[in-house]
């Protein structure tokens, strides 16, 4: 799978979720669950992909995006795109702040998924930083306001897990959910070996597979379920919202 790959194009539409992941199989990783309960009630679900991974020990930038193109489709995804950001170099700066604050002003989500922290992985810990920012200074009126883009704050950010656990705030149940995910996950054939020699390269010594079905599971029996996907709260959240995201 090589050459240039066309994701859905944001209409300009808000939608009501907005993923925001630091590489193409982050957010599959991360919730892809969570994003087909949102897709299988008709909610418009979104993912902005920091980097498109071209600095990982496995595949390429066109392999990594027609997998990200395969897996959107399965997700049932309304738009996506990439920032561009550098792979293995994400940085807190003042243009890359710029950029996720106008990713959330033209998406205007009700609800913002993005990457919890701690993490092995310096991207992850980046891009829960950069959001951080970028999330308070998108509801300001003067902050880039020459973009033309008016103000817009999400009403609830959750951060799911990547390489490392901490506290759950909330699970999301994704019990029912297990088989289409993992197919989806599997669409990044590229991030997942052949033989077990050929881990060796992988933090914790599980493929990506391996890894986000041992969480799943054992979120899951923390909360009473077979499967769920964990999420991390910076403080307090109204059930509301949380009621929200976890459509019946």
């Amino acid at each position: 799978m090589t050459g240039a790959v066309a994701f859905p194009a944001h209409d300009g539409q808000p939608v009501d979720v907005l993923v925001f992941a630091a590489h193409p199989d982050d957010a599959e990783l991360g919730c892809a669950g969570t994003i087909l309960r949102q897709t299988d009630a008709g909610r418009r679900v979104a993912v902005v992909d920091a980097t498109r991974g071209e600095a990982g020990s496995r595949g390429t930038p066109e392999t990594r995006a027609a997998e990200a193109a395969e897996a959107t489709a399965l997700l049932g995804l309304c738009a996506r795109e990439n920032l561009g950001l550098p792979d293995t170099a994400i940085a807190v700066t003042d243009s890359s702040v710029c950029a996720v604050v106008r990713m959330l002003r033209r998406y205007r989500p009700r609800v913002l998924l993005t990457h919890a922290k701690p993490d092995v992985h310096p991207d992850h810990v980046s891009v829960a930083d950069l959001v951080t920012k970028a999330y308070f200074l998108a509801g300001l009126r003067h902050f880039d306001a020459s973009s033309g883009l008016d103000p817009h704050r999400p009403r609830l950010v959750a951060r799911f897990l990547g390489n490392d656990a901490v506290p759950a705030g909330f699970c999301v149940d994704i019990s029912a959910l297990q088989d289409r995910k993992r197919e989806i996950v599997s669409c990044f054939a590229s991030q997942i070996p052949a033989t077990s020699e050929d881990r060796a390269h992988f933090v914790r010594g599980l493929d990506p597979i391996q890894r986000v079905e041992a969480r799943d599971r054992w979120f899951g029996m923390q909360s009473g379920v077979v499967a769920a996907e964990p999420f991390a709260l910076d403080g307090p959240a109204s059930l509301d919202e949380l009621a929200f995201l976890i459509p019946s």
